[in-house]
């Protein structure tokens, strides 16, 4: 196995990873910040009351893009089974 090979495992799953993560979390942080806005503005200050949107939103998140993830993640794992000749030898 080369260190070419290695690298470019690792470059495939670190973009998959990230773009996992932006994808789930990113919907989250901007309900969050809404969420963060209106208790400023109307000075209620209790932590539980970001929970529940963030929530819902992170699942249905994961529930529309839940096939293409789930895609991304077959093809990466095809790829991997792919260059197991190449990293043997």
């Amino acid at each position: 196995m080369t260190p070419e090979t290695v690298m470019d495992l690792l470059a495939h799953a670190f973009l998959l990873t990230v773009m996992i993560v932006a994808l789930i979390v990113g919907p989250s942080l901007a309900v969050g910040l809404l969420v963060s806005m209106f208790q400023a503005a109307t000075q209620i200050n209790e932590q539980t009351l970001s929970f529940l949107p963030r929530l819902l939103i992170t699942l249905s998140t994961i529930m529309v893009a839940g096939g293409w993830l789930l895609t991304q993640f077959m093809d990466l794992f095809a790829y991997i089974f792919q260059q197991i000749p190449l990293m043997i030898g």
